[in-house]
């Protein structure tokens, strides 16, 4: 087995197409909007492509997905040894458990705690909440929401171009932003997305806010993409029930960490 760099979006395409809701966030990289930000690594022996890896470098920090079914996390494993060596001295990742061991080797890893990946299954359940009350937010509204989430959502993973994208809606109390949803991921083209940054202020929580906000870009987001996804971390109980009240399940989980080379 060897590892090589992919530049072929169809090839990519295929293989990530095994598993879409595993692989949705790495689908959505392929769209010309985040294609500019992606390398992509495949392990490939006489039958293929055995794992792919991306790394995007849209955000303030490289960051690696690294992702596999269980059955196949020896490839992705593999990958990770071949890479070691190019990889940037400091990174965001997301890792199939258990692989952070390779990267250990030569780098100090932060770990974010184990997350879940849960998927749109059951459409049919965003049809229980009223959404008219959400605003459509664009990039007008930019300076309003770093202020909302610099109270709301601090350390979030925010880029103020993903607003191009048409997909943020927020809610409003006495003219006041208090709960805002968008997506990380989106492309039309290839039909997925993964929702992202959905959060509401302290004083406002408890009350569904986030939950129709989050539902009312599903409503916008089904008029063009088949598969919708997104990341919660594993101990956000509360997060995760409004996310099965949505039509969400689990999907998988993986690891989340900052990574940084040793120095000595």
């Amino acid at each position: 087995m060897k590892a090589v760099c992919l530049h072929d979006k169809d090839t990519i395409e295929t293989f990530l197409r095994g598993n879409v809701f595993l692989n949705i966030y790495s689908l959505g990289d392929l769209d010309d909007f985040f294609w500019p930000y992606t390398t992509w690594y495949a392990l490939t022996d006489s039958t293929g492509i055995r794992s792919i890896a991306l790394m995007y470098t849209g955000g303030s920090l490289p960051c690696l997905h690294a992702l596999a079914e269980d059955d196949k996390a020896i490839y992705t494993e593999e990958l990770l040894r071949c890479l070691i060596g190019i990889l940037p001295i400091r990174f965001h990742a997301h890792l199939i458990s258990g692989s952070e061991s390779i990267l250990a080797e030569r780098y100090h890893l932060r770990p974010f705690g184990r997350h879940d990946r849960m998927a749109l299954t059951d459409k049919s359940l965003l049809a229980n909440f009223d959404t008219s009350e959400a605003e459509g937010l664009s990039m007008s509204h930019l300076s309003e929401i770093m202020s909302f989430f610099e109270k709301a959502y601090p350390g979030n993973f925010f880029e103020p171009r993903m607003l191009e994208t048409k997909q943020y809606y927020g809610i409003r109390q006495s003219g006041a932003l208090v709960s805002v949803a968008g997506v990380h991921v989106y492309s039309a083209y290839y039909r997925v997305a993964a929702l992202g940054n959905i959060t509401t202020h302290p004083d406002y929580r408890g009350r569904g806010y986030g939950r129709i906000a989050a539902a009312r870009v599903c409503e916008s987001l089904l008029n063009e993409i088949d598969h919708i996804g997104l990341n919660v971390k594993a101990d956000n109980t509360s997060a995760i029930k409004c996310y099965e009240k949505l039509g969400f399940e689990f999907i998988g989980s993986y690891g989340e960490f900052e990574v940084e080379l040793k120095t000595s």
